[in-house]
């Protein structure tokens, strides 16, 4: 039995009862992160904390106690027999019986639970296939928010298409996935959307980038357009647990072979020997 945190208690699974006054419920009122295990070792867990720290003071949860946050789901990694897995953490603002408007005096609330989670090395080598669709989110995507119903509903749109994923644009500008980044390269040079409030800032985006400048690859976060998406010669997608998955379709049209490109396997084997090189992997 997995053992999870609550609202300042460790304890079983089938012992966790969530108030249902929690703001979570209600209003998808906090924020989230979710931390990779490798060999039972965190990956990027500093990043993800500050992006955490930072979602939440972006929606008015302020005075978080990073080092608290990190303790709980140290804590709970210990407690947990999961060699390879994700850490889920949340943040509500807290409970307090229905309202709009900000409850007095509430203190906020932290949920996290650990689950088993192997690497997708299929699709990493194989590739998906994505559709396309508008984006039509809030205007805050660099949060993230518990507010993810018109994610859900396009990552069910690509599930009925027989799809992978669903990248979303403005007005004809590709922004993100329903639950990615999306990068394309055209004549060698690697693009993605900037990082400002129309995209999650994913951690594995950092990554990509990173090892772009040190391996010396040419790059821009730098809008593209649907046709130039689909017109790239590679495209791929990256999160905590897609790691950098290869796009071979995008709405039924081949991604130039329709196999993994040269650079997305320069970036594939450069994010894999990092985490290598952390002795994350063995």
């Amino acid at each position: 039995m997995k053992i999870s945190y609550y609202n300042g208690e460790f304890k079983r699974d089938n012992e966790i009862s969530v108030d249902y006054n929690d703001r979570a419920f209600y209003f998808g009122d906090g924020v989230y992160e979710v931390v990779r295990v490798y060999d039972n070792e965190f990956f990027t867990l500093e990043e993800h904390m500050d992006r955490l720290v930072r979602s939440a003071s972006e929606i008015e949860i302020n005075g978080l106690d990073r080092e608290k946050l990190i303790d709980i789901i140290t804590e709970l990694k210990e407690q947990n027999s999961i060699k390879n897995g994700s850490i889920y953490i949340q943040v509500s603002r807290g409970i307090n019986p229905r309202n709009h408007a900000y409850p007095a005096g509430a203190e906020p609330v932290i949920l996290a639970y650990m689950n088993e989670m192997a690497r997708p090395s299929h699709q990493m080598d194989n590739g998906v296939e994505v559709i396309t669709a508008n984006d039509y989110r809030w205007l805050k995507c660099h949060v993230k928010s518990l507010n993810l119903l018109a994610n859900v509903m396009e990552k069910e749109r690509a599930v009925r298409a027989g799809a992978h994923e669903t990248l979303l644009h403005r007005d004809g500008v590709v922004t993100e996935g329903s639950s990615t980044n999306v990068f394309i390269v055209s004549d060698g040079v690697l693009r993605t959307h900037p990082a400002n409030h129309l995209i999650l800032n994913g951690i594995t985006r950092q990554e990509v980038l990173k090892i772009a400048e040190a391996q010396g690859l040419e790059y821009a976060e730098k809008a593209f357009t649907l046709e130039e998406l689909k017109s790239a010669d590679e495209v791929f997608i990256t999160s905590t647990t897609q790691e950098v998955t290869p796009v071979s379709h995008v709405d039924g049209e081949k991604v130039g072979d329709g196999a993994k490109g040269r650079i997305t396997q320069k970036i594939q084997e450069e994010f894999d020997q990092r985490i290598h090189e952390l002795n994350l992997v063995k």
